[in-house]
């Protein structure tokens, strides 16, 4: 399976990297990286002490003239930018990409006509497995319980709330026969009279390293429950990636996400 990867300098493309090298069915035929990138024409295992003969590039067309997947977790700019090359390639795209507005969401729909993309704001198997934990919980917590996301990322993280907090206000909203559009409330402060009912609340955190954490409290009157998912490195995020990449060797097109990868759609 050849792979490229999509931002290969940064600590998430580094991270697949070295996963992809680490597989004996995968091949890894691609690095790209914006045109400014001072590590432009280096070796894209050199972080790793290896020599794979892949050089970082910032050629999107000839990277991906190569290339069966690409993988990318970059900016919601890049990967459009990414995408409609693809689209002419007919490379499979796996997109960890988070913060996309409407509207390029609605391009990767309408690529997806034309080719198979894998699109999921986190691509571990355990937020997926939350995703279905927090389902089922909010069919069960239905009434009586006030629903709050809380979430916390490292200091250079640019978009709040994360495409996983939002993913599992989606999800809990669509339990609850709602649109999160209709029931989320991002921000608090001064006088905010009280909580609306039915309403789902968001906490942004900030700082540090942390790689992301996220909580889910069910509040209700004498008790609460909280669902949680805590990541200590971004391994799990590569690896969800490479079992995205194989659901896709089965697809010629079409958009899907991780629930899909992990068979849990109809469950």
């Amino acid at each position: 399976m050849k792979i490229a990867i999509a931002g290969s300098t940064g600590r998430m493309g580094k991270m697949l990297i070295e996963a992809v090298l680490n597989v004996a069915d995968f091949q890894l035929v691609g690095a790209l990286e914006h045109p400014s990138c001072p590590l432009l024409g280096e070796d894209a295992g050199a972080f790793l002490g290896k020599k794979t003969g892949v050089i970082i590039s910032s050629d999107v067309a000839a990277v991906l003239a190569n290339a069966q997947f690409l993988i990318d977790f970059t900016r919601p700019e890049g990967t459009m930018a990414h995408l409609a090359v693809a689209e002419k390639t007919g490379t499979k795209m796996i997109i960890g990409t988070t913060g996309l507005n409407q509207d390029q969401i609605t391009s990767l729909q309408k690529a997806s006509e034309k080719l198979a993309i894998v699109f999921a704001p986190n691509m571990s198997v355990g937020v997926n497995a939350t995703f279905k934990l927090l389902e089922i919980a909010a069919k069960m917590l239905n009434q009586g319980y006030d629903i709050e996301v809380i979430e916390a990322h490292h200091r250079h993280k640019v978009d709040a709330p994360s495409g996983t907090a939002l993913k599992m206000g989606e999800v809990i909203a669509e339990a609850l026969g709602e649109n999160l559009e209709d029931v989320a409330v991002y921000a608090r402060e001064g006088h905010t009279d009280e909580r609306k009912e039915g309403s789902i609340g968001f906490a942004t955190i900030r700082g540090g390293d942390i790689v992301g954490d996220h909580t889910v409290l069910f509040a209700g009157d004498g008790e609460r429950i909280e669902i949680s998912h805590k990541s200590s490195s971004r391994q799990s995020y590569a690896q969800g990636s490479l079992r995205a990449a194989r659901f896709l060797q089965n697809q010629a097109t079409g958009l899907y996400d991780m629930q899909d990868v992990l068979g849990l759609r109809k469950q």
